[in-house]
């Protein structure tokens, strides 16, 4: 991956393809080859025509690991995107994000707005504004010596997928600390570009969809069926809505 210094913070990212540009916001735990590269997304966003910037979040990946919670708030990490954007001399982009990237995607647009052409909040809908929870138990399964079975179950299934990526256990449990910001409802209201919103029929931490699409005007929404927090990133529906999203000038 290439990097660049991001107000003195080592950013990795890649880029794919030509066309006009999309970057791509990964989830907390994930990296870009997880969330996008393994999953089919960057294939199909190439194969659809369009440049794909894909970002390492702070913390994660091939990015640099910090321990300071106060140095991942999500408004933090938009401005992370943004100083991308500007690095690879792009003016104004399609933005997604998935989980913990769409709630950064949300203040990339709502901070820079004339930099975002359309944006996709998937994961994450509803509970953008009323909050996910769990941050502590979170944070206390990544710090743990092991996987203690007193720990929250939902808390360590984050241990374990960060595991299994491969992270900065640390890292991730200072960013838990400080990445879920509540939005408020007035400041999604204000976004004017076109916004899809996305989640899985199952997926209890994205919350309701329609709570979402219901605030951002002229928003749409997609649910897919069947799908949780975990499977819904791959699904074929979700893929295809977006594509034909993306299509609009």
């Amino acid at each position: 991956m290439q990097k660049f210094n991001s107000d003195g913070v080592e950013i990795a990212f890649d880029v794919w393809g030509e066309g006009p540009p999309i970057l791509l916001i990964h989830g907390f735990a994930s990296n870009s080859e997880v969330n996008w590269v393994g999953t089919g997304w960057v294939k199909t966003l190439v194969g659809a025509g369009r440049q794909v910037i894909a970002i390492d979040n702070r913390g994660h990946g091939q990015s640099e690991k910090l321990y300071d919670s106060a140095r991942y708030s999500a408004p933090v990490m938009a401005d992370d995107a943004a100083r991308l954007l500007r690095h690879l001399k792009i003016e104004k982009a399609d933005v997604m994000g998935y989980s913990m990237g769409a709630r950064i995607s949300a203040f990339l647009t709502m901070q820079h707005p004339e930099m975002v052409r359309r944006a996709v909040f998937a994961g994450l809908a509803s509970r953008m504004i009323t909050g996910v929870g769990g941050s502590d138990a979170i944070a206390e399964a990544l710090e743990a010596e092991d996987r203690p079975l007193n720990i929250d179950r939902a808390a360590m299934t984050f241990r374990i997928f960060a595991e299994q990526t491969k992270s900065d256990l640390k890292a991730l449990a200072a960013c838990i600390r400080s990445s879920r910001v509540k939005i408020k409802e007035e400041a999604l209201a204000a976004i004017q570009i076109p916004v899809l919103v996305v989640a899985g029929e199952l997926d209890d931490i994205a919350g309701s969809v329609e709570g979402l699409t219901s605030i951002i005007l002229g928003s749409k929404g997609v649910v897919l069926a069947k799908r949780n927090h975990m499977n819904a990133v791959g699904d074929s529906g979700y893929k295809a809505a977006v594509v034909e999203f993306l299509k609009a000038p």
